[in-house]
């Protein structure tokens, strides 16, 4: 039913909304109604209209009867079905107005599985349960449509009568759909579609063209989409950074460091630089053989005012989000590359955490100040690599010695501090990172693993100093904090480790104490062995997912009780938080009220009332941001391997299901699958604790780990996906229809490897 608009003399829930979320203190009914001078019976009324927005989910009501902005799920809601897996419905809400993704939530449905199915409306009742939400369906809707991305391709239907379909961008689709309108888009575009239908049924309409999929910089382009990233600034966020960027910027109220050679260190294709480092022999007696060192940060919080629409916008995206080919920034270019980059030459504000690092490399002592620093150099990890082993400077430094005496003194300091961090023996995962190289015309020039140096090494354990400085000096001051927080694996997780490690005849107790040196241990014990990566990947997969919260639980992986983001404010929300409480905690706040920009540099009621909604918000951004990356690159892998298809790769097996199992290209990644229709004549059966498939008489197994040749039969760019076969499989007979039981506690796999219970969507790729 159509809810009735506010009655005259009511404020609108737009206003309602902006004054509880500009109100410094709690705000109540009585408040509500003194602000906008709603008297007599109106009060009646806005009592209705609180309740309305209440179970809208625009407002909450906390303990006291204080109404603050709703950042979950309201009572009653509507869903949209956004996905099927199994017996499992999964949706997500239609409308969704806080910052972050919108939650996935399990759908309860009553009855018989298939009622619903991907782009069904629904009105649910939401309940809490464990740290989500499930929907318990009231009513079925009118179908509003899922949007998904996809390009328009032109093929065969049913009859061989010629049609156009819609060929998701997302690698686990397994269907293409028939395409009901076009709009203004061709055959080859990339486009954002709705589909509405059930099962075979199912139809696709075209409303939005984004582009061609295979111009320079449209990969990226398809993650962001799909996403729903946001990737442009709106005028107001663009204005108020144009102020910002002219900000003054003079010593007073700063601790001039530029007479220091502060060096920073960063990636070669770097396109922001927020953290820098100095180091020197501490002259200190009472510190003989230890060092003082610096690690300069860019403030932000002097140019991000909280409340504003900059951090309005920046709250929003939670995140840089960095592609092979751009960035989508946290902030407008006039400040991350701008004002806020920590560039050589330039005066720039920093925030600097001055650190005490005793002989044995434990940081004893930190202080923290608003500083004005010149860099003396940017330096790529490898240049500052091979100055420190060459022992002289590179042209790209100038041939300035005073750089090369600033390494050393940093890697002195270093010394000292990894010789700490292995005495705390912190989780030592080695697992490579695949980079993408392009050319001036954004075309793949390599794909290559990033190579881990010891620059690499040095600059990490600086920032994890700086990083615990930072949350034990909030702590001392009893200030809030936004931790980095990594939790102890699961008892159920370490089950599953216990169970596959049982595959490899390696014992993994459960009853003892679980810390990072006991996967260290593991790791170490094979050593050496082709199967180590795929060990790493297992304890990587036992691992809880870190995230961002005002209630402390240590950081496992680091080995760290206190761990906080300080480093990054240019691309992460959660380090300017942390910018902010410091400047509250050390009265670090800058002297006059600028022009058109909010007056504070602390933190603001936004960050103080909803630390723990803003922590669920940017966890969940993040997760967002890690898979359109992931996604991006698999994308750049296919698109190389494009012109391979047809021959032998070497390959490694990385997981097995019932249907087949996946392979990654050695050196390369991105995942393919290698169905279980073509292994040979053959029944296999899939053992879920060994993660193999094996065939019926014991002659051929495939597991996790193993190495082997595949031919390449597909290769994506638009959704990264590939596809291999056995190099003889044309020479192999199909498998053959396995019985219903084998007796043996194994499940035994179909022609398709598919369950039967997976309903027919579009066609079958």
């Amino acid at each position: 039913m159509k809810k009735p608009k506010p009655q005259p003399g009511l404020p609108s829930r737009e206003q309602i909304l902006r004054f509880i979320e500009d109100s410094p203190g709690a705000v109540g009914k009585r408040e509500i109604a003194k602000h906008f001078a709603v008297r007599g019976a109106e009060k009646i009324a806005l009592k209705a209209l609180l309740k309305d927005m209440t179970d809208e989910g625009l407002v909450d009501m906390a303990p006291g009867r204080a109404f603050h902005k709703h950042g979950g799920l309201p009572r009653v809601t509507v869903f949209r079905i956004a996905a099927v897996e199994g017996d499992a419905v999964w949706a997500v809400p239609e409308r969704w107005e806080a910052s972050g993704p919108p939650p996935r939530v399990r759908v309860m449905e009553k009855g018989r599985r298939g009622a619903l199915g991907v782009g069904d409306r629904i009105l649910a009742r939401t309940e809490e349960r464990g740290s989500g939400h499930v929907a318990h369906p009231m009513k079925r809707l009118q179908s509003g449509g899922e949007s998904i991305i996809g390009v328009l391709v032109s093929d065969m239907g049913p009859g061989g009568k010629p049609m156009t379909w819609l060929r998701p961008a997302d690698k686990r689709a397994r269907f293409d759909f028939a395409v009901a309108e076009m709009g203004d888009a061709a055959i080859g575009d990339l486009v954002r579609a709705e589909l509405s239908g059930r099962g075979a049924a199912t139809k696709a309409k075209a409303v939005e063209r984004i582009g061609d999929p295979f111009a320079p910089r449209s990969l990226s382009m398809i993650a962001i989409a799909r996403h729903e990233i946001p990737h442009v600034f709106g005028e107001e966020t663009l204005a108020e950074a144009g102020r910002a960027a002219k900000l003054p910027l003079t010593p007073d109220g700063r601790e001039d460091l530029r007479d220091l050679p502060i060096v920073a260190i960063d990636p070669r294709d770097a396109r922001d630089y927020d953290d820098a480092v100095w180091a020197a022999p501490d002259d200190d007696e009472t510190n003989k053989g230890g060092w003082r060192a610096i690690v300069a940060i860019a403030d932000v919080s002097y140019y991000v005012r909280p409340d504003g629409a900059l951090d309005r916008e920046a709250r929003r995206r939670g995140n840089s989000v960095y592609f092979p080919d751009r960035v989508v920034p946290m902030l407008p270019e006039a400040l991350s590359a701008g004002v806020c980059s920590l560039k050589a030459g330039e005066d720039r504000a920093a925030m600097a955490c001055h650190l005490t690092v005793d002989r044995h490399g434990k940081v004893t002592a930190w202080r923290f100040a608003r500083a004005l620093v010149r860099l003396r150099a940017n330096i790529a990890y490898e240049d500052a690599q091979a100055m420190i082993d060459a022992n002289s400077p590179l042209p790209l430094a100038g041939g300035h010695e005073e750089v090369v005496s600033a390494l050393k003194n940093l890697w002195g300091c270093w010394a000292l501090l990894a010789k700490a961090r292995a005495a705390r023996a912190p989780l030592d995962l080695d697992l490579p990172e695949r980079q993408v190289i392009l050319d001036e015309q954004g075309g793949i020039a390599e794909i290559r693993v990033r190579e881990r140096l010891d620059a690499h090494r040095l600059i990490e354990d600086y920032m994890i100093a700086a990083n615990v400085a930072a949350a034990k000096a909030l702590e001392a001051k009893k200030s809030l904090v936004m931790y980095r927080i990594h939790e102890p694996p699961s008892r159920e997780k370490l089950v599953s480790l216990k169970d596959y490690l049982d595959t490899f005849d390696q014992s993994f107790a459960l009853g003892q104490v679980i810390t990072p040196a006991v996967f260290n241990r593991l790791i170490d014990g094979f050593s050496g062995d082709d199967r180590l990566p795929e060990i790493m990947e297992a304890i990587l997969r036992s691992q809880t997912q870190a995230y961002y919260g005002p209630a402390n639980a240590g950081h496992f992986g680091l080995a760290l009780g206190s761990y906080a983001h300080f480093t990054s404010p240019i691309r992460r929300y959660a380090d300017l938080i942390v910018h902010r409480a410091l400047v509250d905690a050390w009265r670090l706040e800058m002297p006059g009220k600028p022009k058109d920009l909010p007056a504070r540099t602390g933190l603001g009621e936004a960050d103080r009332k909803g630390l723990s909604r803003i922590g669920e918000a940017i966890s969940a951004l993040e997760r967002r941001a890690m898979e359109a990356e992931r996604e991006t690159v698999d994308r750049y892998v296919a698109a190389w391997l494009a012109t391979k298809v047809g021959e032998i790769v070497p390959a490694r097996i990385t997981g097995v299901q019932p249907f087949g199992f996946f392979a990654t290209v050695d050196g390369l990644g991105g995942d393919g699958l290698v169905p279980v229709s073509t292994l040979g004549s053959e029944r296999f059966f899939y053992d879920e604790a060994a993660r193999t498939l094996d065939s019926e008489h014991g002659r051929v197994s495939y597991g996790v780990g193993q190495r082997l040749d595949l031919r390449l039969m597909e290769a994506n760019p638009i959704s990264g996906a590939l596809r291999f076969e056995l190099p003889d499989a044309e020479d192999r007979p199909p498998a053959k229809r396995p019985p219903r039981r084998d007796g043996k506690g194994r499940h035994p796999v179909g022609r398709r490897g598919r369950p039967a219970n997976i309903r027919h969507q579009g066609r079958r790729r």
